[in-house]
């Protein structure tokens, strides 16, 4: 399964934040939209990304508090991206190897949506239950 077709279920909603931002102001849109993670964005161009793992280690190093704190010091910057041609099973290694929860998926300079390991775990288990049923009904209508 290629990416896009992923994204194309999930759909492209992206959440977005700025550099300048607010780190506090951050937690309050990943609170209030139930998610891991926003996209920073600056003069429509991926920069970086927020993630709950950023948060907590701003949290750790300054001692339970946020407040004062900006998103570009504690976003990765420059994030790894991928493209939506790529297969599952692509992702989901490099996803594995570089221990990365959230994967922007860029077509050419455009940033087209982001991809969680939750996402990628879902498609894969979608798969093979469309393979199972698959497999069962050949298996059902096969002559004897």
């Amino acid at each position: 399964m290629l990416l896009r077709e992923i994204l194309r279920i999930k759909g492209k909603l992206l959440i977005a934040t700025t550099p300048d931002a607010m780190l506090s102001d951050g937690v309050g849109v990943m609170s209030e939209k139930d998610i891991g993670s926003l996209v920073v964005m600056q003069q429509g161009r991926l920069v970086g990304m927020l993630t709950f793992r950023e948060v907590l280690q701003a949290v750790h190093e300054n001692k339970g508090s946020i407040q004062g704190v900006r998103v570009d010091a504690v976003m990765v910057k420059n994030p790894m991206t991928i493209g939506p041609g790529v297969e599952v099973d692509e992702l989901r290694s490099v996803m594995l190897t570089h221990h990365i929860r959230y994967m922007p998926v860029m077509e050419g300079d455009e940033l087209i949506g982001v991809l969680s390991f939750h996402d990628v775990a879902r498609a894969v288990l979608e798969e093979q239950a469309f393979e199972n049923r698959m497999l069962k009904g050949y298996i059902k209508d096969s002559p004897t």
